[in-house]
């Protein structure tokens, strides 16, 4: 027998998705958030410095490099007053190993990559630029492409990226 404070959802046992069902006491499903992507580097204050800069985005309060585990730990987060939804972080973990990607050779696979957008192919130009300047290695220039313009790097410590032009 279910308790009617029960917060549970239904789950479909073939596919271990939720299934919408609201739960017993009308209240909405408590999904966890995303909070961050972490990547780990080898270069904690250099890699977090990249992204800072490439996004524009600020260091959550008491992970920037006057922190006292600036060398193992960062956060960068969308500031206050940007273009990007608040409560966007990148986090950036010390590891002693960690091998540049090959991507798109599979040798090494690149685990995971991040997409990033702008609104224009000229913002994407800027952008290009920008990512470019502060150590971003180009692998593959598709901005001329008709429907999703793009291009697609490497971070100075070899995790792939891209960055797309698109509106939605």
């Amino acid at each position: 027998m279910r308790d009617e404070d029960d917060s549970t959802q239904s789950v479909d046992a073939d596919a271990g998705a939720p299934t919408g069902d609201i739960p017993i006491g009308g209240r909405p499903p408590a999904f966890p958030r995303l909070r961050s992507t972490v990547l780990d580097t080898r270069d904690v204050p250099a890699l977090a410095e990249f992204y800072r800069q490439l996004l524009g985005w600020e260091y959550a309060p008491g992970n920037g490099p006057d922190d006292e585990e600036a060398d193992e730990w960062r956060i960068i987060r969308s500031p206050l007053d940007g273009p990007h939804p608040r409560g966007q972080m990148l986090a950036f973990q010390h590891a002693d190993q960690v091998p540049r990607s090959t991507w798109p050779d599979p040798e090494v696979p690149q685990q995971l990559h991040l997409d990033f957008t702008v609104e224009t192919v000229a913002q994407l130009r800027e952008s290009h630029e920008r990512a470019l300047a502060l150590g971003a290695t180009l692998i593959r220039d598709e901005s001329d492409h008709p429907v999703e313009p793009i291009c697609v790097y490497a971070d100075p410590a070899g995790h792939p990226f891209c960055i797309f032009a698109m509106t939605w």
